[in-house]
């Protein structure tokens, strides 16, 4: 049977709208969650490298190279999160950001960080065999977690077409100027320069974010010449003594400032092809957070585009759908793996913290001025028809037909797909389920009929 047609709604915004800069700035916000960090993290990191960069007198390419980098500086965050909670347990958010709080090449703290952290909130003997386990594996952990994030990173960037100097500087970020760094152990200049402005840039922000400029200048001190070169310490240290700076960090918003030390190359306008390149990669960092969402969102937009266009939407609407399909899940960036990973049943708790995402979702979207006309649709997802779902409360003519046939998608892909506690289901079980859901009112039964076609096809 020929499902259908649904009435596709207005034309999408063109991507030429908006500088590049405004929409890696924006999706900076999801990384921002992934780490644990507050909002506005890798902004404000971007805006301190800048001025330590301008500092150095570096010419308006490397600026360039060193302002995409500082702003995707954590781009390969996710990669590493399900390794964090295996081996540490607790929230990995929580974890990631309690790192930046400590020196963690000193033992004393590394111990300290380690009793208090790993295993958290678990029986005294499963935290005591995660403990063991870490000091048996010794270095070895630390370094793979980082290798793990700094390779990533590296590859994102240069899927995005941005240069081998931006991905270097991302690949090598973590590296300290007397070679106790990671994951490779470079010492000195061997560390490229933007890479070691990255390094300083993020300690300053995090302490001076969590606790004032004093914070941030005492960190400075007590890692010069063990994780920053004594010039870029020098240089640090001046700007700390800008006290206008860090007033307009508190309180203007960052992506304002970021256009005022933005070089001219980050300022070009997007392309509709380099926009679906960001698109893509950041749909390769949400499925990144656990091995149960591998190349999910890339599903989700195949099923809901195939579904769409049976349903006879316009081309431009189905460039749009792809978009919002490929982002609906970059809430889940702020989810704990604890609760992605679980192979159990999830608590009450959890499960208030796992709806949460979609509210993540539209937060993150609706900042980027070019993804705002499609936020609502991708974090509608787990809407349905007869008000049952969540988080906005959406019901009926209020979910746009693109939502509709999001939410079919997603529900397609959950289904098909192996989780924790069950394998993939087969297509007619799927088929009957979603059939289901259409006749009880929560799916729109013309996008289950167009995906029932897509499943037999």
């Amino acid at each position: 049977m020929q499902a259908e047609r649904l009435s596709p709604i207005g034309p999408p915004e063109p991507a030429a709208a908006v500088p590049v800069m405004d929409v890696i700035a924006g999706l900076s916000r999801a990384l921002d969650i992934t780490e644990g960090h507050p909002t506005g993290h890798a902004a404000r990191s971007c805006v301190i490298g800048m001025r330590l960069a301008q500092a150095c007198g570096l010419d308006e390419t490397a600026l360039a190279d060193l302002f995409h980098a500082l702003l995707l500086k954590d781009v390969g965050c996710s990669s590493n999160a399900a390794r964090v909670h295996q081996l540490a347990g607790g929230r990995d958010h929580e974890v990631k950001r309690s790192v930046w709080m400590t020196d963690w090449r000193s033992w004393p703290e590394k111990i300290a960080h380690s009793l208090a952290w790993v295993g958290r909130g678990e029986p005294l003997g499963r935290r005591l065999g995660r403990l063991a386990h870490l000091a048996w594996l010794g270095p070895r952990a630390e370094q793979e977690i980082f290798q793990i994030r700094c390779d990533r990173g590296a590859a994102i960037a240069l899927d995005l077409g941005l240069s081998r100097t931006t991905a270097e500087a991302i690949r090598a970020m973590d590296e300290h100027w007397d070679g106790g760094g990671q994951p490779a152990r470079l010492r000195g200049n061997a560390i490229p320069l933007a890479a070691q402005i990255i390094g300083i840039a993020q300690v300053i922000e995090i302490f001076w974010q969590q606790h004032g400029v004093e914070a941030a200048r005492a960190v400075v001190r007590r890692r010069r010449r063990r994780w920053f070169s004594p010039e870029l310490s020098r240089l640090a240290l001046a700007l700390l003594d800008d006290a206008a700076l860090w007033r307009a960090l508190g309180d203007v918003a960052s992506i304002e400032l970021l256009h005022d030390v933005a070089p001219a190359p980050a300022m070009l306008r997007v392309t509709e092809a380099h926009l679906d390149r960001i698109v893509d990669a950041f749909a390769g960092v949400i499925d990144a957070k656990s091995p149960y969402t591998h190349d999910h969102s890339r599903r989700v937009a195949d099923y809901a585009v195939a579904a769409a266009a049976r349903l006879g939407f316009s081309g431009a609407r189905l460039v749009r759908l792809r978009r919002a399909a490929l982002l609906h899940d970059i809430g889940k960036l702020g989810v704990s793996n604890s609760i992605l990973d679980k192979p159990g049943a999830l608590s009450a708790e959890e499960w208030q913290a796992m709806r949460g995402h979609t509210r993540h979702t539209l937060e993150i979207l609706d900042a980027v001025p070019i993804f705002r006309e499609l936020a609502v649709d991708a974090a509608a997802h787990h809407e349905r028809l007869n008000g049952t779902g969540y988080h906005l409360g959406l019901r009926g003519a209020a979910l746009t037909p693109s939502a509709r046939v999001l939410a079919v998608a997603d529900v397609t892909d959950a289904l098909r797909s192996d989780r924790p506690y069950r394998a993939g289901l087969e297509v007619e079980r799927v088929v009957a389920m979603l059939g289901d859901d259409a006749a009880s009112g929560k799916m729109c039964p013309q996008s289950v009929a167009a995906m029932t076609e897509v499943l037999r096809a």
